[in-house]
Formats: structure tokens, C-alpha cells, sequence
């Protein structure tokens, strides 16, 4: 028998813990290990139980959730990811949240089902990047990243070494990624397999050494391999 998915919840509210409990618990598979009422015993938590997924809030008394994940995600000794329970109406806690190493974001108001299936994705090993959050990625750096309409006219910043070392397929696989889009979109754009894609994803982050494909989207933006508005690859 496959081990269940080890879920750690923290927010500060008792009822939300215990609504989130009572949904997760309810899938096959999954068991809340553990739960914080704050960013510091969060850590604590992380620590002593080992999860593997966090769904972690932003906005708490004491520590809050964003510096809780900066602190769980550097720790070399955890091994969880981290999903964020976020609203769009506070764009800088996503973006932040961003930077600090979540592999997940989750809107507060999705439904149960998105919550179960947040949770086995990240316990997969990969991230969950909607195409609402890609665009805000996307927009975000069309205004302020280095590839906007004036660095495209004065030419792309030079493009890490380790980008030259992808295939030619990798590459075309990193593109499609880089614009927000699924395994099995990818896959239909160039005709593979969806077993195929991921091991041409795999390979892309491990040569670029990156953790997984939100950090794959935020590099690709700042090295300008695909353009902000552009609507493709270069």
C-alpha cells in the first residue's frame, strides 16, 4: 500500500483548520498530521512531523505564513511543499510567496475538490501554477521585468549558460511550460506523449536547477527567454 500524503494546516482560525480537516480527511489516501495557529509553530510543526505538503495561510498573528515558508523551505531537513491559501485582491502576498519558495497557491473561496487535488499534486513532486496565476506571473513582469518593450529593443539579456546545454526538444518543452501551460497541453502542441513531457520537464529543471515549474516560469521571464504579451515563445 502506498504511505497517505502527510498534510500540516495552519491558520490562525480554529474553524477553518478544522473545515480543511474534515475535507482532506475525507479523501483516500491523505491524513492531517498536524496543525498551527501561526507561522512560528508552524515551523516547529514542520520539523517534528515531517509533512509533505503544508497548506499554509498568509495573514497571522505573530509570524505569518510567507516568512514561515521562507524559513520551512530552507531548511534542508524539510521536505514539504508548501501550498498557500491566497486571494488575488492581495497580488504583492503572491508574489512574495513567490520569492520565499511556495510550490502552490489556492484560492480561499475554490472548492473542496480543488483543495484534495492541490494537495496530490504538490505531494507529487510538482507545482500547481493555474493559468489565473501565470498571467499575474506574466503580466507582472511585462510591466517591471527586464524583457519589457525597451530591453526588447535594445536586445535580450544573454541567456544562462545552462540553457544552452536543453535539447532542442527541451527547450521547445521549456517554452510551452514558461507560458503557463499543462503537461497534456504541451503534449498536444507537439504531439508527445504526456509520460514523455514529464520526463522532458524533469530534465529541464534538473539542468537548470530549479525546484519546480513556477520557479521554471518566474527564470524564464527574467532571462527573457519568452516575451511578456508576446502570447509565444521566442
Amino acid at each position: 500500500m502506498t504511505a497517505p500524503i502527510r498534510v500540516l494546516l495552519v491558520d490562525d482560525q480554529a474553524l477553518v483548520r478544522a473545515g480543511f480537516r474534515i475535507i482532506l480527511e475525507s479523501e483516500p489516501g491523505i491524513e492531517v498530521v498536524g496543525d498551527a495557529a501561526d507561522g512560528a509553530a508552524a515551523i516547529r510543526q514542520a520539523a517534528i512531523l515531517q509533512p509533505d505538503v503544508i497548506c499554509m495561510d498568509v495573514q497571522m498573528p505573530g509570524m505569518d505564513g510567507l516568512t514561515a515558508t521562507r524559513a520551512i523551505v530552507a531548511d534542508p531537513a524539510s521536505r514539504a511543499a508548501v501550498l498557500v491559501l491566497t486571494t488575488f485582491d492581495r497580488e504583492d502576498y503572491l508574489f512574495q510567496a513567490l520569492q520565499h519558495g511556495a510550490s502552490g497557491f489556492l484560492l480561499k473561496n475554490s472548492t473542496p475538490e480543488a483543495l484534495v487535488e492541490a494537495v496530490q499534486v504538490l505531494a507529487r513532486g510538482d507545482a500547481l501554477l493555474s493559468p489565473e496565476i501565470t498571467r499575474r506571473v506574466i503580466e507582472r513582469f511585462a510591466d517591471s521585468g527586464p524583457a519589457d518593450a525597451h530591453s526588447i529593443e535594445r536586445g535580450r539579456p544573454p541567456e544562462p549558460s545552462a540553457v544552452g546545454e536543453l535539447t532542442d526538444r527541451e527547450r521547445e518543452v521549456f517554452e510551452l511550460l514558461a507560458l503557463g501551460l499543462a503537461n497534456s497541453e504541451i503534449a498536444g502542441r507537439l504531439y508527445l506523449g504526456e509520460a514523455t513531457v514529464k520526463t522532458h520537464v524533469s530534465k529541464v529543471l534538473q539542468k537548470l536547477q530549479l525546484r519546480d515549474r513556477i520557479q521554471a516560469v518566474v527564470y524564464a521571464y527574467e532571462h527573457g527567454i519568452v516575451v511578456p504579451g508576446a502570447g509565444r515563445p521566442r
